[in-house]
């Protein structure tokens, strides 16, 4: 889909939007085998259907907790529970997206603190999991930067999978168009744009982009990331790659198996009981947690936050990241105090010293959809990954200050916003 620089315009108050859906026209795909090497097949053991008997979970975690300690000593060991129904072949070869580096660039997209569920299985190729599909994705090297996918699984066919992950992807939203509205009406923006290019929001699964958020609590990218792999272990075996063991993500009835106390001896700690607590609060929803949760994409934004404040260990910031990154609420902000710095260094100097209050919060949020419009939570998302250490090597030392330089060179964990 096209965005004009009218349908950008940047209103002056924060207004109440109306979820909008981007245009279905997907990017042509074609069957041209690409250059890289074909990754490892999945190593996909037949098994039998899956137990319905509570003490099988128990069972299944004592076994996987091993790899989620309080001190994540070993995030590669295997939850094996077993798939409910025996995947169809894939075509063993890649498949290109006709889609160049400026759309989408993997590493700014997936290591980013929006998804902690997929993994880096080669240079410049991550692998992961939608919906039912396990995919890999690479940056080709050939000029245009272009994205192929190789379909390793699915359990309901290519030409599903393919759709799947296009949706996923946010493919009927161009980039392109975007970029240059903001950068017209911001000079930081200006700046960064022809560096981080292709940095793309998704539209994760809401069920799974929730939960993944109440593991995020004060909390590290890297810590954050073993605690889903746990969570996630307890869905649909679907393969593995290079070493990294993918699952569905599990359902609600999967994850009312777990308890409060199998949890925290797994080290989840706090975010145990509102994990706990939101499953049975989904599951007590009319027509069931996934169908409201999916409902809220066609709510306004204060609906949706209010909405999702009503789950255990959800508050603001929180809903507003599973609304930006599931629910098209495309002017989301979530605001922590790495947004808070961003705004008070580029969008309102005049804040800078402040504390930031929840009053604050809102003049944030508000002025980012001043400066960027509809879709602000796309330009502030670009905005936070060019303040991440891991993602300050691909900025010239002209877009970064003397502290950050000196700090891109250091090492450490990212902090995801909490």
């Amino acid at each position: 889909m096209n965005i004009s620089h009218q349908m950008l315009q940047s209103p002056r108050t924060l207004p109440v939007m109306k979820r909008q859906r981007p245009a279905t026209t997907s990017p042509v795909l074609t069957n041209k085998p690409c250059t890289p090497s074909t990754p490892p097949i999945p190593k996909v053991t037949p098994k039998t259907h899956q137990s319905k008997n509570p003490t099988s979970i128990t069972s299944s975690i004592k076994k996987a907790k091993r790899r989620l300690t309080p001190t994540f000593n070993d995030p590669k060991s295997k939850e094996t529970l077993p798939p409910t129904a025996e995947a169809p072949r894939t075509s063993l070869k890649w498949e290109t997206l006709n889609l160049g580096r400026s759309e989408l660039f993997l590493p700014l997209t997936f290591p980013t603190g929006q998804t902690f569920r997929w993994k880096q299985t080669g240079p410049s190729q991550y692998t992961g999991v939608v919906k039912s599909h396990l995919f890999s994705l690479k940056q080709l090297d050939d000029g245009n930067g272009d994205v192929a996918y190789f379909l390793h699984r699915t359990t309901t066919g290519e030409a599903d999978a393919r759709a799947a992950l296009l949706d996923y992807l946010n493919m009927g939203i161009s980039l392109g168009d975007m970029w240059a509205s903001f950068s017209a009406s911001d000079t930081r923006f200006a700046d960064l744009a022809p560096h981080l290019g292709g940095a793309r929001v998704l539209r994760q699964d809401p069920v799974e982009c929730l939960f993944q958020f109440l593991c995020s609590s004060n909390n590290n990218i890297g810590r954050i990331t073993r605690m889903v792999d746990f969570i996630s272990s307890l869905g649909s075996y679907l393969g593995t790659v290079e070493g990294f063991d993918f699952h569905e993500f599990p359902s609600l009835e999967r994850l009312s198996l777990v308890s409060e106390a199998e949890l925290r001896e797994a080290g989840f700690g706090y975010r145990a009981k509102y994990i706990v607590g939101t499953v049975k609060a989904l599951q007590s929803k009319p027509g069931g947690g996934t169908e409201w949760l999916s409902s809220l994409r066609e709510l306004d934004l204060d609906e949706v936050v209010d909405a999702l404040s009503t789950l255990p260990g959800i508050g603001p910031k929180v809903a507003a990241c599973i609304a930006l990154f599931s629910l098209d609420q495309h002017h989301a902000i979530p605001v922590d105090t790495h947004v808070w710095q961003i705004a008070t260094r580029y969008l309102i100097p005049e804040l800078a010293g402040a504390r930031l209050t929840p009053k604050l919060c809102g003049r944030v949020a508000e002025a980012f959809v001043s400066k960027f419009g509809k879709y602000a939570g796309w330009a502030q998302t670009l905005l936070f990954i060019a303040e991440l250490p891991s993602q300050k090597a691909f900025l010239p030392s002209g877009c970064l200050s003397a502290k950050e330089i000196k700090a891109a060179k250091g090492d450490g964990d990212a902090e995801a916003d909490s």
